[in-house]
């Protein structure tokens, strides 16, 4: 079933790719094993080779073959094209790849086109003080973090989405095409609108190996690799092969074929509104792993084995005949063919590569804070809520963030930089309003019943969290702003996605050439004390631990406590910079505490006493009661109501929480307190009854150097949970109104026998609840009817 391309090249043209890969296979073996001798004009010695060998170079070669002949239809064509490397630690191809075309020196002046330059290029690879194996964010041209698999394809399509003229060409390693973000990541082509979106060109490469065993993809029949991908919608294009100049000369006229067939999809589309959605191309590009390497060692297969996968001649040092081999297999390339006498490129081969903007290492949308535009921005201000009453119910906070969300779609649909994201949750969050400005982008088919799908929209749903995660990434990395809304409890399934883009943040923010980004902001709704329909598997907050353990200078957690509050929130989160922002918020009809103007106040501050619950006033409290959370609040402020109507010589003080983070030392996070305002809010000495959101270990966590920790008790979720009421899953985890009552009354010994006896009484109203819910199966008049009587 391979087919047969054309031969495009002359003669001179594929000597001359030819020798430009051989250049770049010459430079990733020189960055995995040289430190000195980078020209080899004396013979090979131990002290040339490193004294610590690091480095993948199983799919480097394959991945050189591929961006050599990028370069050529980027050349003849005149495309704007990214490169984004899947496998794993293919760094040094792509280091090799920006520093040939010069891009690599632009940033990093110190790395020469010369001798000096190759040198040290050498040494920083995977080396003290230098740079990783795989394709990171030190590298020019990168917008994909190669260490962990899965993602490549997600962050392809995420780059292209309103980017109509940008061609992505997206490198799959059979190995990685194994992950589940992976394999669905191919539906991406359903959502791909061909007028106002840009091109992904999937190259699946199959080397046949992993670190130690084979890849499902390489060990099937091409019939069955074929009927895979056209069942994915794909039209996919074979070439295998291991003679380079035969397989030049077919990349090159299959490449030829791709493009005119991108060409072809992208006019139809234009000229013809109704067109069906297109069979986009893509290839599958057999090589062997280690192509070019060593073909045995020590008696052993490498080349084409799994035994390729990292450093094939691991030992030299302790080895004379590797460092035989190793100098055969540097040799093998011609380096003196390739470089002049001082160690540049030779000319001829130098004009092989694109131009200033049009080389994939010096792509501006690989680095996009170049690119990014601020979001016009309606005011937050006019979509509150306005306040009738402490404690006035609410229709539910995400449903009121919905017309905020609508309107900045609106606001921004000629600049067409904002998208938002979501399982297929958007409706079931309550942010309905969105659809009154906008569809879900949608290109498969659709039928008579089908709401809000269209070729064109900004709202992007697929039911998996990966695939929304990496596109939004994707469309984040490459100047572009988003929102991502899920369930609180399966946000966890891009853990690791999170980790990763984080990371990124982190890493560039310290390289004075990157720009900074859009924040990815994350909004958790559906949380876990309102999952009282679906019970125990959907109630998990333990996303908040997961966040808070990144680097300070990333991550910030919000948790407002009501829908003002979570309109300021937000839109200090879209207008932010280089952040992950966490924003967990009810979609449920909610209690609202805030006026406009005291939002803003209490948002700009992100915690605060709430004067008007407590009565401390220029006193010391008995106690202070805290929360950080909707549900947290409203449990906290009914306890508050009981003990004032109960005990009204006693001094309480009610401190809300919406920046997690304040609750940190400011030498530990930019937001934390210093200890004079903490202890100023907390006192030094009293006790503390916090309610908390999460797992109340977290609040420890952050609390845990400040004066007064040893008082602070906290109340949250404990894996406790069940399809219940509403309020019987605070009761389940101890967060309950009575509860924190009954918290306050052990806590404070000198209320005596006035405290024990409404502890009883609380410890009565929490028998009489269960019995009434087990009798009704809806809470109790007096907690589904309670008012704040301030």
């Amino acid at each position: 079933m391979i087919e047969q391309y054309s031969n495009p090249l002359s003669p001179e043209a594929l000597q001359q790719i030819d020798a430009y890969w051989r250049a770049s296979n010459y430079l990733s073996v020189g960055q995995i094993y040289l430190h000195d001798n980078p020209l080899l004009k004396e013979p090979l010695k131990i002290e040339h080779i490193k004294r610590m060998l690091l480095g993948h170079w199983g799919t480097t070669p394959g991945q050189n073959f591929i961006y050599v002949h990028l370069n050529r239809i980027i050349k003849q064509y005149d495309l704007d094209m990214l490169y984004i490397s899947g496998p794993g630690h293919g760094g040094p191809a792509m280091v090799s790849q920006t520093y040939l075309e010069g891009t690599y020196s632009e940033v990093y002046p110190t790395i020469g086109q010369d001798e000096a330059g190759l040198k040290r290029l050498f040494t920083q690879f995977s080396f003290p003080g230098g740079i990783p194996s795989h394709v990171s964010p030190e590298c020019p041209g990168s917008m994909h973090e190669g260490g962990e698999l899965g993602y490549s394809l997600s962050h392809a399509f995420g780059a292209v989405f309103d980017n109509p003229g940008l061609v992505v060409a997206c490198v799959v390693g059979d190995g990685e095409a194994e992950t589940g973000p992976l394999a669905t990541a191919w539906h991406s082509n359903k959502f791909l609108n061909p007028v106002n979106d840009g091109v992904v060109l999937p190259i699946l490469h199959l080397n046949g190996y992993k670190i130690a065993n084979p890849t499902v993809l390489a060990r099937i029949p091409e019939k069955e690799l074929f009927a895979l991908f056209e069942g994915y919608g794909w039209k996919p294009y074979l070439l295998a092969g291991d003679d380079p100049l035969t397989m030049h000369q077919q990349m090159a006229g299959l490449l030829d074929t791709v493009v005119a067939d991108i060409k072809a999809i992208k006019k139809q589309a234009t000229d013809d509104a109704t067109a069906a959605r297109p069979c986009w191309p893509m290839i599958i590009l057999k090589t062997p792993k280690g192509w070019t390497g060593p073909k045995f060692v020590d008696g052993l297969p490498v080349e084409g084995s799994f035994r390729s996968h990292q450093v094939p001649l691991s030992d030299p040092s302790q080895h004379p005949e590797h460092l035989t081999q190793l100098e055969e297999w540097l040799r093998s390339y011609r380096p003196q063919e390739l470089f002049d006498e001082t160690g540049r490129l030779q000319p001829q081969l130098q004009a092989l590569a694109p131009e200033k903007e049009k080389r994939m290492g010096a792509n501006p949308h690989s680095n996009g804070g170049l690119l990014l535009q601020d979001l016009r921005m309606p005011d937050f201000r006019e979509y509150g809520l306005k306040l009738d009453g402490r404690g006035m119910k609410g229709p539910g906070d995400t449903l009121v963030l919905g017309k905020f969300i609508r309107d900045v779609i609106h606001l921004n649909r000629d600049k067409k930089n904002f998208r938002l994201f979501g399982p297929d949750e958007t409706l079931s969050n309550k942010l309905d309003a969105v659809f009154e400005t906008t569809n879900r982008q949608w290109m498969a088919e659709t039928i008579d019943t089908d709401v809000f799908l269209k070729k064109e929209g900004r709202v992007m749903e697929m039911l998996s969290e990966h695939q929304c995660e990496g596109w939004l990434e994707g469309y984040l990395l490459t100047g572009r702003h988003g929102l991502f809304n899920c369930y609180e409890a399966f946000i966890h399934i891009i853990d690791s996605m999170f980790n990763q883009h984080a990371k990124w943040l982190k890493v560039t923010a310290g390289l004075p050439w990157r720009r900074k980004l859009a924040s990815l902001n994350i909004l958790l709704a559906s949380h876990v004390w309102r999952q009282d329909h679906n019970g125990f598997t959907h109630q998990d907050p333990g996303f908040l631990d997961h966040v808070v353990n990144k680097k300070a200078s990333v991550v910030r957690v919000y948790l407002p406590p009501d829908a003002n509050c979570l309109l300021s929130v937000m839109d200090h989160c879209l207008k932010s910079r280089h952040y992950v922002n966490v924003v967990v918020a009810g979609k449920h009809p909610s209690p609202q505490w805030l006026s406009m103007d005291e939002t803003v106040i209490h948002c700009t501050k992100g915690i605060g006493i709430w004067e008007w619950a407590s009565n401390d006033a220029c006193q010391d409290p008995d106690v202070v009661m805290a929360c950080a959370g909707d549900v947290p609040t409203l449990e906290t402020l009914a306890a508050v109501s009981i003990l004032r109507e109960r005990l009204p010589e006693l001094k309480i003080r009610v401190v809300n929480v919406v920046d997690l983070m304040k609750l940190q030392p400011e030498s530990e996070h930019p937001h934390g307190l210093s200890d004079t305002d903490f202890d100023a809010l907390f006192t030094k000495d009293k006790p503390v009854i916090f309610a908390f959101h999460a797992y109340p270990w977290l609040i420890h966590r952050l609390t845990y150097r400040r004066t007064n920790h040893n008082n602070i008790h906290v109340r949250g979720y404990k894996e406790e949970g069940t399809i219940t009421t509403p309020f019987d899953m605070t009761v389940l985890n101890e967060m309950d109104r009575f509860s924190l009552v009954q918290d306050v009354v052990d806590r404070l010994p000198q209320l005596g026998n006035t405290g024990a006896y409404l502890k009883q009484e609380m410890k009565d109203k929490l028998i009489t609840h269960r019995n009434y819910i087990r009798a009704n199966g809806i809470d109790m008049p007096e907690v589904r009817d309670w008012k704040w009587k301030g």
